[in-house]
């Protein structure tokens, strides 16, 4: 969803070369019916749409059930836009003017990733003190109550809580989470890792559960 017609024609001739089938919205009321009537494998959503803005698109297809992989494009690299839109669900972020080449392969990425399998994760559920992660359900509970969280934001917590103990770095988060190559730049989990702690923390700026490993990543502590 984009009304930027130049970078539209940019994206439709990558999308093309890659054999990706690109349905294209104008205006953010278009892109809202086309996302509920087509049911796409992925959304590409400018923040910035006349009629609807991107980030109230991605806030009723998440509240509609949706668990699409939307990558939010933003004209300037607005920290709170970026904040705002992971917060709303989207699974990942770029800041215009883009890297056509980077956008593809990050397209590529969210269209390969499966969800964290129960053969990687042999227990039904973790459970530590003040909080429980049921996988089978997907669900979970801080202090026996339901937290909401969005698809990527439980399978990050899932894998991390997998390795309790464990520094795991952002190189291997981005591949087994998103299915990022090493080489793509982003800091994606640095802002989704913002967001998990805010919703599960009991202090978000003391971390009870997930703690920075400075210039390596992050380990979960149960």
């Amino acid at each position: 969803m984009e009304d930027d017609q130049p970078s539209r024609e940019i994206v439709r001739l990558a999308c093309t070369a890659q054999n990706h089938t690109l349905i294209e919205a104008v205006n953010g009321v278009e892109g809202l019916e086309m996302a509920r009537d087509a049911n796409p494998d992925l959304i590409i959503l400018d923040i910035n749409l006349p009629g609807m803005s991107g980030l109230d698109i991605c806030r009723r297809l998440r509240a509609e059930g949706s668990r699409v992989p939307i990558i939010m494009l933003t004209a300037k690299a607005d920290t709170i836009d970026v904040v705002v839109g992971l917060e709303l669900g989207a699974d990942d972020y770029m800041t215009k003017p883009f890297e056509v080449r980077e956008l593809m392969a990050r397209i590529g990425a969210h269209l390969r990733r499966s969800e964290i399998t129960t053969q990687e994760q042999p227990k039904d559920r973790f459970e530590f003190p003040g909080m429980m992660i049921d996988l089978a359900r997907r669900q979970l509970f801080r202090d026996g109550e339901e937290i909401s969280l969005t698809l990527t934001e439980f399978n990050l917590l899932a894998l991390l809580a997998s390795r309790p103990g464990q520094v795991m770095s952002r190189g291997e988060l981005l591949r087994r989470v998103w299915g990022y190559e090493v080489e793509i730049e982003t800091r994606t989990v640095d802002a989704h890792v913002y967001r998990l702690r805010r919703k599960i923390e009991p202090d978000a700026e003391k971390p009870t559960y997930i703690h920075s490993v400075p210039g390596i990543g992050y380990r979960f502590s149960g």
